[in-house]
């Protein structure tokens, strides 16, 4: 079974409760590594300059303490293998289904369970909605 190397861990543990156990649950069946968890202001103007984020610092829901965002990356780590960020996605966004936590998919900002129709691609990115979760 996968399991959270160190960093990931770090990184998860500046994440709200409902994604960390979002995460825990998905790394039993799918191994993958939490890239991003809280960003402080360096971090999210960095992502922005870069074309990562399409906010800026305080806007993303990385900018809050504990992060209402994560970004995962399937393992070992392949940043053009589209399907493997896909699935991973579905993976996770069937256990916040089934766990009762909304969450939004950086590939399907709009919900409408189609990816190539979002002009912002982020396959890596999950968020809370809303403040029902905080």
């Amino acid at each position: 079974m996968p399991v959270f190397g160190e960093k990931s861990r770090t990184n998860l543990v500046t994440c709200n409760g409902y994604l960390i156990k979002i995460a825990t649950i998905a790394i039993q069946k799918f191994d993958f590594c939490v890239v991003c968890g809280y960003r402080d202001q360096d971090a999210q103007d960095t992502a922005f300059r870069m074309g990562y984020s399409t906010v800026e610092w305080p806007n993303s829901k990385h900018n809050v303490s504990p992060s209402r965002a994560i970004d995962l990356a399937p393992w070992p780590i392949d940043w053009d293998d589209r399907d493997r960020f896909i699935y991973l996605a579905g993976h996770v966004m069937e256990i916040a289904y089934i766990e009762g936590i909304p969450l939004t998919w950086g590939g399907d900002w709009n919900h409408n369970n189609i990816v190539k129709d979002e002009r912002f691609q982020d396959l890596g990115h999950f968020e809370l909605m809303g403040s029902a979760h905080d």
